[in-house]
């Protein structure tokens, strides 16, 4: 199985240029250790099942800023039915990458129902998500770039990754904090004329 940070590291080249919002715990590590503490990523750790509908609120709200959403599978499942509202309004500038090791690593590594019963991608295609991929090894990667650079529907592409430890990263866990820290940031890459 796929090792969740070098993974990540290596999907994500190529979008130095995009927001990302990120889910609590591990992808919020991830992120962090990946960008070196990068303001442009909103480390949204403390809120469970918030990333997807964050991520969604700041396509709609700057449409011309492509936007990441980095998040687990416990973290989604939190707030599934936010899939659905993504998928009506459909931002052309949103992708999701969710990152699904079939647990619950911020609480005792409980088992997910990704890890028996549920596949997110199917879900999301469901709520209709037409853009979607499951990554299990490296001969996915292309194609998974390809959805995550690419303009067009909103896409989501799934990441099955080997249980284990999120990057060893400290990060800032001051809500208020990070919250300033990425609106100025995102401020002040509003074109003046706007």
């Amino acid at each position: 199985m796929l090792e969740r940070t070098p993974t990540l590291a290596t999907l994500l080249d190529g979008t130095e240029d995009r927001l990302v919002v990120t889910g609590l715990g591990s992808a919020a590590n991830d992120l962090a250790y990946i960008t070196d503490h990068d303001p442009r990523v909103f480390l949204l750790d403390g809120v469970m099942g918030a990333a997807a509908s964050v991520g969604l609120g700041l396509a709609l709200a700057r449409p011309e800023q492509e936007i990441l959403v980095v998040t687990g599978d416990g973290e989604l499942l939190m707030n599934i039915g936010t899939l659905a509202t993504i998928a009506v309004q459909n931002p052309q500038n949103l992708r999701i990458i969710v990152v699904d090791n079939g647990r619950y690593g911020l609480t005792g590594n409980q088992v997910t129902a990704t890890h028996t019963v549920t596949d997110l991608e199917e879900v999301a295609r469901g709520f209709g998500i037409q853009r979607t991929i499951t990554v299990h090894d490296e001969s996915d990667f292309a194609a998974a770039r390809n959805l995550i650079l690419m303009p067009g529907d909103t896409a989501l592409v799934l990441i099955r990754v080997a249980p284990g430890p999120a990057a060893n990263v400290v990060i800032e866990r001051e809500g208020v904090r990070l919250r300033n820290n990425f609106r100025d940031y995102v401020l002040s890459t509003i074109p003046e004329h706007v």
